[in-house]
């Protein structure tokens, strides 16, 4: 019997789930690159997962959703560059209404995450910050697993990493595929 972590493993591999090539080419591939290209797409899913693992953790650590989080990411991201952040500049970061921000905010500011403040030059704005309590946590958090990546992707050679780059970006160009 098939363990289920061996069926997701095989559903990257073309001569399971396409054995008559109607949708995957593998014309001048030798059996071992289609090998090496299933555990590529393996190792891919794996660290997607592990991704989204390390999110949701982070997520349920802190007690926020993934639009606070991104939030804050923002918000911290600004601070470290010294810039003020409205609500409107975070609106148009989220992708979301100034309704939904407004709310966003209040939740924030409720958990201790977020300040308002006015605006030190337009009396009629007002401009929003990440706590330095929240900021701490969130280094401790998302930035020591950051931190894990990038010892990673730097212990790569340049040419490893032009690789890794082309193939990123090669793989998020399919999404405007068809």
């Amino acid at each position: 019997m098939t363990e289920p972590d061996e069926v997701i493993a095989s559903m990257h591999d073309p001569r399971l789930t396409d054995p008559r090539a109607e949708l995957v080419d593998r014309t001048g591939l030798a059996e071992e690159d289609v090998d090496q290209v299933v555990r590529l797409m393996n190792a891919l899913r794996g660290w997607h997962e592990a991704a989204e693992r390390m999110s949701k953790a982070s997520q349920r650590y802190m007690r926020l959703n993934e639009t606070d989080m991104k939030a804050l990411r923002y918000l911290i991201a600004a601070h470290n560059q010294q810039r003020l952040v409205t609500p409107g500049m975070l609106s148009a970061h989220l992708g979301i209404s100034t309704a939904s921000t407004t709310k966003l905010l209040d939740r924030l500011e409720r958990g201790g995450h977020v300040t308002r403040a006015p605006h030190p030059t337009d009396r009629r704005a007002l401009t929003v910050a990440v706590t330095d309590e929240t900021r701490a946590d969130a280094r401790q958090t998302v930035g020591r697993q950051h931190a894990h990546r990038f010892r990673v992707a730097a212990s790569m050679s340049r040419e490893e990493r032009d690789a890794a780059i082309r193939f990123l970006e090669a793989l998020t160009a399919t999404e405007q595929q068809d």
